[in-house]
């Protein structure tokens, strides 16, 4: 995969990296998300607006292992299922069958315990490379989603758990549109200058390092088992954060939620994105939330699939990097196209 950062900078404190490559349309793409509720409908904010935030923060976690630690994974919809179960099962939901306790434990407990699921995964899975990484954690994807259908005790079966909504904190109804938006761009905010920092930080420089040539690293003195299981830790606290959003956006979690089709759709969306930069898996979930939505206009509803397939194996055949792929190598060509004209005008 092609190499993220620089691994000879230095590394320097985000807000003067931010400072330094801050351009005008960074600018207007912050005003625009923060305007957005004012001039959007509900459905809008959040069918298009929060679900986009929350799909890319899951799928932000897999371009983390992916993009920069080259460990595809497909166990990060079930880390997020793992978040979004705990929170229904310590707090509140409409069938009584919640611990109900208070949202400032429950919600910290939910995060520790995706981390927890997500190192145990890397654990496991960094024993393997390649297809064999992809195949472990798709099997324990497959197990989850097979133990949650199947315990009635805990995960109450095939019905899951329903009436779960996010608490009242500050006195704001986090479900109500607008609130729950902002709640869902300020946790992607998080995740992406999370991810950014940490790209550029000591141990994300030696991730990507462990990824170009994990040979060499060992031979340094550095663990890379470690870094790794690290990454997996990290990843599961972005798509724990995740996992809470989708839970409260649907207000209910069941196995369907985390079946393999949702696990294949998180990765379509890295892809579709590119693994590049953090900002790939937002622009990936907003390219699928919108087919989601209107390619039903166009097409059954049954064919849906269809669609993601050929929009996916486009961008996949014109791009390997994704749609951030495409817009570099528009760049290029329109810079490219700029400096021929120069010449071609100083040319007598």
């Amino acid at each position: 995969m092609a190499s993220v950062t620089d691994t000879n900078q230095a590394p320097t404190s985000l807000p003067a990296q931010l400072a330094g490559k801050l351009r005008p349309h960074h600018l207007l793409v912050a005003a625009f998300l923060l305007v957005y509720p004012l001039i959007a409908s509900d459905f809008w904010i959040v069918q298009i607006g929060a679900q986009t935030f929350f799909l890319g923060l899951i799928a932000l976690s897999l371009t983390l292992l992916a993009g920069y630690g080259g460990m595809v994974s497909l166990a990060q919809l079930a880390t997020a299922g793992v978040a979004a179960y705990m929170y229904a099962i310590f707090g509140q939901n409409s069938a009584n069958l919640g611990l109900d306790w208070p949202w400032w434990v429950v919600i910290p407990l939910a995060l520790a315990i995706a981390v927890l699921f997500a190192t145990l995964v890397g654990a496991l899975s960094v024993r393997t490379e390649g297809i064999y990484t992809i195949m472990i954690t798709l099997a324990i994807s497959v197990a989850f989603f097979y133990f949650c259908q199947q315990n009635y005790s805990i995960f109450n079966g095939f019905k899951g758990y329903a009436g779960i909504a996010p608490p009242h904190v500050f006195g704001v109804d986090w479900r109500a549109p607008v609130p729950f938006y902002f709640l869902a761009l300020g946790l992607g905010a998080f995740g992406y200058f999370g991810v950014l920092w940490l790209s550029r930080s000591t141990f994300g420089i030696a991730l990507q390092a462990v990824r170009d040539n994990p040979r060499r690293m060992a031979a340094l003195g550095f663990n890379v088992r470690a870094h790794r299981i690290a990454a997996y830790a990290v990843a599961g606290l972005l798509a724990g954060l995740g996992g809470l959003l989708l839970v409260w956006y649907n207000g209910r979690i069941s196995p369907g939620t985390i079946g393999v089709g949702g696990a294949i759709n998180i990765l379509v969306i890295a892809i579709l994105g590119g693994l590049r930069r953090p900002i790939g898996p937002f622009i990936g979930a907003l390219f699928f939330v919108l087919l989601d939505n209107f390619a039903i206009d166009l097409i059954d509803r049954e064919r849906f699939n269809l669609v993601i397939g050929i929009a996916f194996l486009a961008v996949v055949l014109f791009s390997p990097d994704g749609v951030l792929g495409l817009w570099d190598g528009l760049k290029r060509r329109l810079a490219k196209t700029a400096a021929q004209r120069g010449k071609d005008m100083r040319t007598p």
